[in-house]
């Protein structure tokens, strides 16, 4: 434990859906709901203004709409929440060396390693910088805990939501966490939580009194130890720069059970592909190829397969998925799917069987392919292009209005509003789905817009019927300067 709170552990605020908010004018203030938006999904965040319905994060979609019919049901965009969180993290880096993030948009800072003096004073100063450069460079905001060691840290940062500070002074720590929840300390899950209400054990103060040795008769050696030096306030965990990935997965869940034994073996597939280009991302390899199968009754699968060596190479990974598939009973029907790759090294061993086996078929595919006449080519490149279903809250750019995002689609038809970032909250129209005018879009920064310039939102709200005449022509080019980025 240090002498000092030198230990910064910052977490944004409602991350997801917060950058959503910062990025459609229309929703500020509005109920936000951020995860996967079908029957089955789940919250990933939700805004401060759907929590007052009772909305939360890892409830099922289909609960929360039920909590909160109104909100915005949006799908994740982690292309622009990489960037913002990319942006914090080099915040972060200033401050120290030392910089473990637990997330995009969560990491504990040694600022300690990074000269700080260790003075309370000191550090509540470089932590009240923080949030200010954080909003400055991101438009978001983020609450920071300070203390002498990464729990209390982390605690403090809860206790700060939203937008806030809060200082564990060491010595203090006791008397803080007293009346807290058992829940509040590390490791404590549902069942841990339960073992300890069933023998009396409710306050973090209640788990201190009970003793180190009742602890870990009920819990074990290793979990009732360390529960009881956390209950003490007790955690001499350091700040690792470094945190090494024991494993890469993916895993999709479906609105419907799959029954076709076909197409479950072409989800496998792609969800080994989806994972091998993880994997490659990382700059890693792995020898255990790993499958996980959730029947419709929930009952849940894994099964994993060894290989003689680390490897990157899909095919390796596909051919091992499908023998693991092989050994599980899909009958039933399939509700969730994943695919993963442990056992991480940093260098590969190729399996030359697969590949020259890839190889061969990838020419025999290609003599079989008749070539496609050039008008044939562009038409399916064309639709290939175009994603199969315009899910809410994705970046579209019209060849007309320009830059907006889509509020929803059904029965062959598709509502975009179109405003940026930097707009006042712009107007909506709706669009056939395979309207070739209307195409994907990347998302644009949630700062640095300037109005009247390049990236001026106005083609965003304005159709060109409705604009002054000289500003035609400067529509159509910012449209296309936005479908750039």
């Amino acid at each position: 434990m240090r002498a000092a709170p030198t230990i910064l552990h910052l977490d944004m605020d409602a991350f997801y859906a917060a950058a959503e908010q910062a990025a459609k004018p229309s929703l500020r203030g509005k109920p936000v709901v951020v995860g996967g938006i079908g029957p089955r999904g789940v919250v990933a965040t939700a805004s401060y203004e759907a929590r007052v319905f009772g909305v939360r994060s890892a409830m099922p979609t289909a609960q929360a709409r039920r909590l909160c019919p109104n909100a915005a049901y949006l799908t994740p965009r982690f292309t622009l929440y990489r960037q913002v969180s990319e942006a914090v993290m080099e915040l972060l880096h200033a401050l120290s060396p030392l910089v473990e993030p637990l997330s995009l948009d969560e990491a504990f800072v040694d600022l300690e390693a990074g000269g700080v003096p260790a003075e309370t004073a000191a550090v509540r100063a470089v932590g009240e910088r923080l949030r200010r450069d954080i909003r400055s460079a991101t438009g978001l905001t983020g609450s920071v805990g300070l203390a002498g060691a990464k729990m209390l840290a982390k605690i403090a940062s809860e206790a700060a939501k939203p937008d806030g500070l809060v200082v564990i002074e060491p010595g203090t720590e006791r008397e803080l966490l007293g009346p807290m929840t058992v829940r509040t300390l590390p490791g404590v899950g549902p069942a841990t939580a339960e073992t300890l209400r069933r023998a009396g054990i409710h306050t973090i103060a209640e788990t201190a009194e009970a003793g180190e040795a009742e602890l870990v008769r009920l819990l074990g050696k290793a979990h009732g130890a360390g529960l009881y030096a956390m209950a003490l306030g007790q955690d001499d965990r350091p700040v690792v720069a470094e945190r090494d990935a024991k494993s890469i997965s993916v895993e999709d869940t479906f609105e419907v059970d799959l029954t076709d034994r076909t197409r479950v073996r072409t989800e496998v597939l792609r969800l080994a592909d989806r994972c091998v280009q993880r994997l490659r991302a990382a700059g890693r390899s792995g020898r255990t190829v790993v499958i996980k199968v959730r029947n419709y009754d929930f009952s849940t699968l894994t099964r994993s397969e060894t290989l003689r060596g680390p490897t990157d190479d899909p095919a390796v990974v596909r051919e091992a998925a499908v023998r693991l598939l092989e050994m599980v009973d899909t009958t039933g029907g399939v509700r969730l799917l994943g695919v993963g790759v442990s056992g991480l090294a940093d260098f590969t061993q190729e399996d030359l069987f697969a590949q020259l086996a890839t190889e061969r078929e990838a020419e025999e595919l290609a003599k079989a392919a008749p070539e496609p006449a050039g008008g044939e080519r562009g038409e399916r490149e064309s639709e290939e292009e175009r994603p199969r279903r315009w899910h809410p809250g994705l970046d579209v750019v019209h060849e007309e209005f320009g830059a907006g995002w889509v509020q929803g689609s059904g029965v062959g038809r598709v509502t975009v509003r179109f405003e940026t970032p930097w707009s006042a909250p712009g107007r909506v129209r709706t669009f056939a789905v395979d309207d070739p005018a209307l195409r994907p879009g990347e998302p644009l920064p949630l700062v640095g817009g300037e109005p009247g310039g390049a990236q001026s939102s106005e083609p965003a709200i304005l159709p060109k019927s409705l604009s002054p005449e000289p500003l035609e022509d400067t529509a159509s080019e910012s449209g296309e300067e936005i479908s750039s980025r």
